[in-house]
């Protein structure tokens, strides 16, 4: 016969399991939210990288379509408006979402920014006029800044320590992944208006994630729709202004070096390279540096796990200042030591943009998060443009692309400095600001 005692431990042993069962339950509901997140994450700055690309492949088709009987000058200068507001819209969205996302919360500035890509690269496959495809080109370039800092937010904030650094190593990834996509949608599709057609997966993407998405992920000033208090607060005001300084200085100085060397690259080899050496040398030179960057990314969040995020950005910013000296300066000819040259600064690149990815939203507290990494993330490219024309307007006042290009390669030890200089970040612990 059970006693009172006996019946009340199993009563209370029933209770335990079943909690324990819903917990499981709950966590394992969480994690298949999370992964589906990231999927989702992945894809939109996947396509924004095909996006961003597209354009370049097929412009000199584009331009003769629709200007017809022109002159190759005219030509080529309608070509760099379209290359160039591209980049102004890039860098407008990227700060414009990153308010928005503070404001009304991380889901929605991701849905409408992954729209407003794939609404207007949709629209660019029915443009009848350069203009057209002028407004088109900078509106997908505002949705594709919004997109890439709304999708480093919702993965930085959505998972916590060790996973956080390796799932944004491995989102940074997604852009060069989208960028040879580009050039798969090329080699199937000779007629440019069939292949912005592409805009239609990102349009259907932001439809299932308004059905698919919770509350902002991981936004703990959400109210329970998982939109924002009122209360945003200001990512300019003077409280976060030295962080904003420190961070948008050293993203700028990876950003200028990277699109530096990786402009000019070609041109250099075919000037250290045998007339019949240099088309070869051209392209297996592009090919590490899309491959090293590509492994580089992959790998950064276990880096950053193995040997901190401060070490593994000082890491880089010095690997890439020295290798830049060895291989621009010591080489006078493209050989195979050049080669391993050029794959070691690759693969650090890879690493930088990954451990960025962490580091920069780790300056800021979770009210202006979006708004201070957007704009970190995007003051940059207007330098860089400026930058990657100078390479090529001062390769005669230095004497050649090897030192102009190793001059501008400063830039890294000027990252560098900034990043020893800086004193700290906010910590993001679950989506929640670790104080």
């Amino acid at each position: 016969m059970k006693t009172p005692n006996t019946r009340n431990l199993q009563s209370a042993s029933i209770r335990v399991s079943a909690v324990s069962e819903n917990s499981y339950a709950a966590i394992r509901e969480t994690k298949s939210y999370y992964i589906t997140l990231f999927v989702f994450c992945f894809l939109s700055s996947m396509l924004g990288g095909t996006v961003s690309t597209l354009m370049s492949v097929y412009l000199p088709v584009v331009v003769q379509e629709l200007m017809k009987n022109v002159g190759a000058d005219k030509i080529n200068d309608v070509g760099a408006y379209i290359n160039a507001v591209f980049i102004f819209g890039w860098t407008i969205g990227g700060v414009v979402w990153g308010i928005v996302g503070d404001k009304t919360g991380r889901k929605r500035s991701f849905i409408l920014s992954t729209a407003c890509y794939g609404i207007f690269t949709l629209l660019t496959s029915i443009a009848s006029s350069w203009y057209w495809v002028l407004a088109c080109r900078f509106m997908s370039g505002f949705g594709v800044g919004g997109v890439l800092v709304a999708t480093t937010i919702l993965v930085a904030e959505g998972w916590s320590d060790k996973k956080r650094a390796v799932m944004l190593g491995i989102l940074s990834v997604s852009i060069p992944v989208g960028i040879f996509s580009a050039g798969l949608i090329n080699f199937f599709l000779s007629t440019w208006r069939q292949a912005f057609l592409i805009g239609i997966v990102p349009s259907l993407l932001a439809i299932f994630a308004t059905f698919v998405f919770r509350g902002s992920a991981g936004n703990d000033r959400n109210n329970s729709d998982g939109h924002p208090k009122i209360d945003t607060g200001n990512f300019l005001s003077a409280q976060y202004r030295k962080n904003l300084v420190l961070g948008s200085i050293i993203f700028g100085t990876m950003l200028i070096g990277l699109w530096a060397i990786f402009s000019w690259l070609p041109t250099w080899v075919q000037t250290v390279s045998s007339e019949n050496d240099a088309q070869h040398g051209r392209g297996i030179s592009m090919m590490i540096l899309g491959s090293g960057g590509l492994l580089g990314g992959f790998i950064s969040g276990w880096v950053v796990n193995a040997f901190g995020l401060r070490r593994t950005m000082i890491a880089c910013f010095s690997v890439c200042f020295v290798m830049a000296f060895i291989l621009f300066k010591l080489n006078i000819n493209f050989s195979g030591a050049a080669y391993f040259e050029l794959a070691l600064l690759a693969l650090f690149f890879g690493i930088s943009q990954g451990a960025l990815s962490v580091y920069i939203p780790q300056l800021f507290p979770a009210k202006v998060r979006a708004s201070a990494t957007g704009f970190c993330f995007n003051i940059g490219r207007l330098f860089t443009a400026f930058a990657v024309f100078f390479v090529g307007s001062l390769v005669s006042f230095f004497g050649g692309y090897g030192n102009a290009i190793f001059v501008f390669s400063f830039v890294f030890a000027i990252g560098l400095v900034m990043t020893i200089l800086n004193p700290g970040t906010t910590e993001i612990e679950n989506g929640h600001d670790k104080n």
